[in-house]
């Protein structure tokens, strides 16, 4: 049965719907469809919903052949899709244009069954969803009219505001659902996630803008890191994956390495906030967070990302240890920040070596 066969918003439908948003959830975050799993009922299909309706927005904003005028006009369409139905059904079509990796393409050919999926969120949900997705689009509008040759970011200022738009915005997204679903989330324990919920987002991000950098500047025509940055070591945009200014671009990106480390003490300090008894809530979050901490590790002892066809991943292995330990971790704040601090030092692997960092 396709989704052109069904009609609109009827159970069939929507059951379809949830099944493509599954299916295709592996195909566009490995990560991200490890740590789904753990939320239970309205609350995961929220927090599903809401990741793949950002990455339809990213895979808009990451075309390198559409223009900027054609990209602001499909994010504005997408916003109308937040909230009219019939814009969300006719949007596949409308952005039939967009090209990239072709997972993400994929999905953005079904926009019509994730808004499906948005609209079968109770009253509140869909609208903190819609609010903050929306917050995203605008700031992704924004930084394409700003480069409209491709983003290049100028100061850390800028750095910090285009981080806040792509991902801040997901940690304040997921604490509002938190307090909303979880009953051991309440006015304190919200109040005290919000201090600290965009860092949480923008740790994550400054670890796969780092991951990423030649990724970016050569498939997506786009880069993060400052050119003021760069020119304080002697390099520039237009030098970046330069073999001749590899150790020049190593010293630039090495503050940007600290300011990950920060983020990550701090979004792991949101972690541990997390009432003991949001048992789903911290197995979520404590998956990313631990990625994270070891492939910014790895980052810190390699030059692998300034090169053109480089990037850093952890191993599966540590992958698959990381997930072990982290949920037999998972109801004690000492244990936890113990084991990111072990991670943090060396590769977590108890039953394989470690594989050998590129140069």
């Amino acid at each position: 049965m396709s989704a052109a066969s069904l009609s609109p918003d009827t159970p069939a439908r929507l059951r379809y719907a949830d099944r493509f948003a599954r299916a295709v959830l592996p195909e566009v975050s490995r990560t991200f469809a490890i740590s789904i799993r753990f939320l239970p009922g309205t609350l995961g299909r929220a927090v599903l919903t809401a990741y793949l309706l950002c990455r339809i927005a990213d895979t808009i904003e990451d075309d390198g052949a559409a223009s900027p005028e054609r990209k602001a006009e499909l994010l504005d369409e997408f916003l109308g899709c937040l909230t009219r139905r019939e814009t969300a059904e006719a949007f596949p079509t409308r952005a039939a244009d967009i090209r990239g990796d072709p997972a993400h393409v994929d999905l953005l050919r079904h926009t019509d069954l994730v808004c499906l999926l948005l609209r079968s969120l109770p009253a509140r949900t869909q609208a903190r969803v819609a609010h903050w997705v929306g917050v995203m689009v605008h700031g992704m509008r924004k930084f394409v009219g700003l480069y409209p040759r491709g983003i290049r970011i100028q100061t850390v200022a800028e750095y910090r505001e285009y981080c806040y738009y792509v991902a801040g915005t997901v940690g304040c997204l997921l604490t509002e659902l938190w307090h909303e679903h979880a009953p051991s989330v309440g006015a304190r324990e919200f109040a005290r996630l919000w201090a600290n919920c965009r860092q949480f987002g923008e740790a994550l991000q400054t670890v796969n803008i780092l991951k990423d950098i030649a990724w970016d500047a050569q498939h997506e025509n786009a880069i993060y890191i400052p050119a003021a940055s760069l020119a304080e070591h002697g390099s520039s945009h237009g030098t970046l994956l330069a073999e001749t200014h590899r150790e020049k671009n190593h010293a630039a990106i090495a503050s940007f390495i600290q300011l990950a480390w920060r983020d990550l003490d701090e979004a792991l300090d949101y972690l541990l906030m997390v009432p003991r008894r949001a048992v789903a809530i911290r197995a979520f979050c404590v998956l990313p967070l631990l990625f994270a901490y070891a492939t910014l590790r790895d980052l810190a002892r390699t030059h692998a990302m300034l090169r053109a066809g480089g990037s850093v991943k952890i191993s599966r292995a540590e992958v698959r240890t990381l997930t072990v330990a982290a949920l037999a971790a998972l109801f004690s704040n000492r244990a936890l920040r113990s084991l990111a601090g072990r991670v943090r030092r060396r590769p977590f692997l108890l039953f394989a070596r470690a594989e050998p960092l590129p140069a």
